[in-house]
């Protein structure tokens, strides 16, 4: 009787746990379904799902970046700024006939020199990030208009916008008009790596005699993946193919979830989140930890901006514009608590596609950009309340 009331309290525990993320999953079909009746299906067609996904990945690649962020207690404002700059230097770069490899290691080198300035002044100079960031808000935001003399620069080709816009195309796969098997295979492919990926996690830490959870909510947790990846492979092979862009966003969430769950680093994280002076104490470099979360928010930010140029196909002084708020907005949304220390990758992607879900449905419904900053401004507000409402129940805030 002991051990299944036991277990019972086990699975209670993780349900509690887990909570957050179980509200935006569910929230998240919900929004579908209510744009689907709205709508009338539009929003759940093939060619709509790739649209939202070539529209709102660069917010998810910054959610990524700004999720490590905030559990570490800090904030960036200025990647919206620091897109739009290395926006425009990587359009000037590709311009000259670089090429598009060289462009993007450019880009990613420019966005960490710009995160290790940053991170420099927080880490180590003990300077607010809120302030650091605001006025590297300022700072590339002029920057940008100066280097374009508040002039678009167009691309010179379309090789650029490729990586934004374009398919992943095998002509033995894809002949036919109507399915494109290559989305298929790859996104079996995808989830037959992370399962491995999981199963190898899961047995380490059976070895180590670490709690882990139960073998049902973790088939549980693997199957309902599975279809959800699956399925959306399907609604991109019955459109055009497989996005580039998807596969640059899924190589990123994985990185970072990995990165986050198993490595020192994300531990690191995590702790000096949680209370910055205990892990200062217990040696870790807390400093150091602050300086590389920075510089990663560097790398992706340069990652973003050549996304959303490529999307735009041009490069714009006033690109940009609110992609912190969307990204904070995503994190909030994905369960990253308010005070720091909690957070996950996988979160924020779904706090992110709740917010294009809801933006894409009211695009569908022909409302205006005034109304979705209302919704948003609710949507926020309502995910914070929700975080601070239930620490204080667990007796946490």
């Amino acid at each position: 009787m002991s051990d299944s009331l036991a277990k019972k309290n086990n699975v209670l525990t993780l349900i509690k746990s887990n909570i957050r993320s179980y509200t935006m999953f569910l929230v998240l079909v919900a929004i579908m379904l209510v744009f689907s009746f709205l709508t009338k299906g539009t929003n759940l067609n093939s060619r709509n799902f790739t649209n939202i996904f070539i529209q709102y990945s660069y917010v998810l690649i910054l959610a990524v970046g700004m999720v490590q962020m905030m559990i570490l207690g800090n904030i960036d404002l200025s990647v919206g700024s620091v897109c739009a700059f290395i926006g425009a230097i990587s359009a000037m770069i590709y311009n000259t006939g670089a090429g598009m490899v060289p462009t993007l290691l450019a880009s990613l080198l420019i966005g960490l020199c710009i995160g290790a300035f940053h991170g420099f002044w927080v880490a180590y100079l003990k300077i607010p990030a809120f302030i650091v960031t605001l006025a590297g808000m300022l700072l590339f935001r002029g920057l940008t208009y100066i280097i374009t003399k508040i002039n678009p620069i167009g691309l010179k080709d379309d090789g650029y916008k490729q990586m934004a816009s374009g398919m992943v195309n095998v002509p033995a796969l894809d002949s036919g008009e109507n399915i494109h098997y290559s989305a298929l295979i790859i996104g079996v492919a995808i989830f037959i790596i992370y399962a491995a990926v999981e199963c190898i996690s899961r047995q380490k830490r059976i070895r180590n005699k670490f709690e882990i959870t139960p073998l049902p909510f973790f088939v549980g947790k693997l199957a309902i993946l599975g279809v959800l990846i699956i399925g959306l492979a399907q609604r991109f092979a019955t459109y055009r193919g497989l996005p580039n862009v998807v596969i640059v966003l899924g190589i990123t969430v994985l990185v970072f979830n990995f990165i986050m769950k198993n490595t020192v680093l994300g531990r690191y994280i995590y702790a000096v989140g949680g209370n910055a002076r205990s892990a200062k104490l217990s040696g870790i470099n807390s400093e150091l930890v602050t300086f590389l979360v920075f510089c990663i928010m560097g790398v992706l930010t340069g990652l973003a901006a050549v996304v959303s140029t490529g999307y735009m196909n041009s490069a714009l002084p006033q690109a940009g514009n609110l992609f912190e708020m969307d990204a904070i907005a995503a994190c909030y949304i994905g369960g990253v608590s308010a005070s720091g220390g909690i957070g996950t990758v996988f979160g924020v992607i779904i706090g992110g596609l709740v917010m294009s879900a809801i933006n894409n449905g009211m695009s569908l419904m022909n409302l205006g950009q005034h109304y979705q900053y209302v919704v948003k401004a609710a949507v926020v507000l309502l995910a914070v309340f929700y975080d601070v409402y239930t620490r204080r129940k667990s007796g946490l805030g």
